[in-house]
């Protein structure tokens, strides 16, 4: 990774909507240049996609989130890969990770009510051979998200850190 790359990257992740030409301007290299370098993040799959933060909270979208947790049995010469493969295509399933503790995956889902979320558990995800059980934990608010904070003004109620 090169130190423009890198440079990139770091502002990308704070702002997504950054132009070239913005870049440019942050990293001192040109437009042509910083442009050609996102172009190549982009083909290597570094960068996925470009993503804007909402609070639905404040919308009229009316969904539910969960966390469930997971406790696999991984298959044999695939380990837990398989079974994140069937996970991650149902459409219900928005993040999965693969943990380390008392249950081996994260599944971070989302429906349109808290019945439509059980029933994705009860008749999808428990269902799957290799799934020896799961922890359903429903997401009432979110205080910070992407490393945000979702109420403005928050930001003077951080502690303060002493050196």
């Amino acid at each position: 990774m090169t130190k423009l790359q890198t440079e990139i990257l770091n502002a990308l992740s704070e702002d997504s909507r950054l132009t070239a030409e913005r870049l440019a301007g942050i990293t001192g290299e040109k437009t042509v240049v910083v442009a050609q370098a996102i172009e190549g993040l982009e083909r290597a799959g570094v960068i996925v996609k470009y993503n804007t933060v909402i609070n639905t909270e404040k919308t009229d979208k009316e969904t539910v989130e969960a966390l469930i947790e997971v406790r696999v049995s991984p298959e044999h010469n695939r380990g837990f890969d398989s079974i994140a493969e069937e996970l991650y295509l149902f459409s219900e399933v928005r993040s999965l990770y693969l943990m380390s503790g008392g249950y081996d995956l994260a599944v971070f889902v989302e429906g349109r009510t808290l019945k439509e979320v059980a029933m994705f558990v009860s008749e999808k995800l428990s269902t799957i051979d290799k799934v020896l059980s799961t922890a359903t934990h429903f997401i009432l608010k979110k205080y910070k998200f992407e490393g945000v904070l979702m109420e403005p003004g928050d930001e003077r109620k951080r502690l303060a850190v002493h050196v």
